[in-house]
């Protein structure tokens, strides 16, 4: 394998050198998000909060202006309408809070005289929607503990640790865009986060594992500026292969992004903001960070050992 000259890219680019302003950049956004779930929260969809959805069944392509002018003519109000199917035949109505029976029933009839097949009515109820809630919770978790062991076991604890924030990085930064655009969060958005912390722990991982091989060639790093070298080093090795993986995926999922439909709006988008923040936190923070807490650590092994090497000179001083 070839490997970039590091005397002279790192001349270039010094990673770490930065971190602090890469930290500040990603504490103010988040911070924003935090201010901004604390306010204004997420736009949850009915599957996550009690709601009804109807689905009106169309033989021609219609437009979301179109069902809604429709609702309204029989007095409902929906809290959002996207379009579905191959032509847009299909017009997807969101009401949070629901519809009793005789109102589906009455949505039924008037949909059915109006497009000739009766529209497809499904109700998600308080519990179900707590339920779902908690489960894409519990999904999270499960993933990042079983994340943190297996970097723990494959590299050590430090690892571990630098890849669970950029992990929480990466969620909270999704989470902070669709706060500020208040789209609709709902169980796709669970999945594109689900799918962005697997590709984020990936990108990490690449970058771990090649600055733990540039540390084995190193015969001593006892100083803050030889391990900033090593990371440096790793970190423009790895840089062309984060950056050409990152463009191809977000390729598929702009083009999802784009000609996928509002069905898949928001999974694709949060694809998109995701693999963005991940391959940024692989690099800027991840990295950054693990160099920080392995220097103290070095610190504290290097303090360890001069104490007890002050201890036993004592004791031969003692002796003599």
């Amino acid at each position: 394998m070839r490997f970039v000259n590091f005397d002279h890219e790192t001349s270039k680019l010094d990673f770490v050198r930065h971190r602090k302003t890469f930290f500040g950049i990603s504490l103010a956004f988040l911070l924003t998000g935090i201010i901004l779930l604390a306010t204004m929260g997420l736009n949850l969809g009915i599957d996550f909060e009690s709601g009804t959805t109807v689905d009106v069944l169309t033989e021609e392509a219609v437009t979301a202006e179109e069902i809604e002018n429709e609702f309204q003519s029989i007095g409902f109000e929906p809290d959002d309408v996207v379009l579905a199917g191959d032509n847009n035949e299909i017009g997807r109505a969101s009401f949070i809070g629901g519809l009793d029976q005789q109102e589906s029933l009455q949505i039924q009839s008037h949909f059915e005289e109006e497009y000739g097949a009766v529209p497809n009515v499904s109700t998600v109820s308080p519990i179900v929607g707590q339920e779902l809630a908690q489960n894409a919770i519990i999904s999270v978790l499960i993933a990042t503990v079983g994340i943190i062991i297996y970097v723990t076991i494959r590299f050590e604890l430090l690892y571990g640790i630098a890849a669970i924030v950029a992990l929480f990085h990466d969620a909270l930064f999704i989470i902070t865009v669709f706060a500020i655009l208040q789209m609709e969060v709902n169980i796709p958005f669970i999945a594109a986060v689900l799918t962005i912390i697997g590709y984020s722990i990936n990108d990490t991982i690449v970058t771990f594992d090649r600055i733990r091989e540039n540390m084995e060639r190193e015969e001593k790093v006892e100083t803050f500026e030889k391990l900033a070298q090593v990371v440096n080093k790793s970190l423009v090795q790895t840089l062309a292969r984060s950056i050409n993986t990152v463009l191809t995926v977000v390729f598929a999922a702009g083009a999802l992004l784009v000609f996928g439909g509002d069905g898949l709006r928001v999974f694709s988008l949060a694809l998109v903001v995701g693999l963005a923040a991940g391959t940024y936190s692989s690099l800027f923070i991840a990295a950054q960070l693990w160099c920080i807490m392995k220097y103290r650590s070095i610190k504290r092994k290097l303090a360890k050992q001069a104490e007890e090497e002050r201890k036993l000179a004592l004791q031969e001083n003692s002796t003599t």
